[in-house]
């Protein structure tokens, strides 16, 4: 059994699964985004919800696109690639993370 593989492999549909919800919730489903759900409803129509949405969509593309490149190296060479996928996975999601999150939406402040 390759342990790998499935570390991996159990992630994929999971973040299909949220980038589709994304990609079809549009400016709703912005609110899904932690801190931008506990603005006032005053300081979230500032914001762009749609950008918002679509970036989240991409990054949940992406982390299902480097999984299913973990579990498919996990086959292919050895299923210690798994733990390549997660460091990968790691650094793109704290990339994305902020502490403050005025901080994390100035960028889709409406003009």
């Amino acid at each position: 059994m390759n342990t790998g593989f499935w570390a991996c492999f159990i992630l994929v549909p999971l973040f299909f699964a949220m980038a589709l919800l994304f990609a079809f919730g549009k400016e709703k489903a912005a609110k899904l985004v932690s801190g931008f759900n506990s603005m006032s409803k005053a300081e979230q129509a500032r914001y762009d919800k749609a950008l918002i949405a679509r970036d989240m969509q991409n990054a949940c593309f992406l982390w299902a696109a480097v999984m299913l490149a973990g579990a498919a190296l996990c086959c292919l060479w050895t299923p210690y690639a798994a733990v390549g996928a997660y460091l990968i996975w790691g650094i793109l999601f704290i990339k994305d993370a902020h502490f403050d999150a005025r901080k994390a939406f100035e960028k889709y402040l409406l003009k």
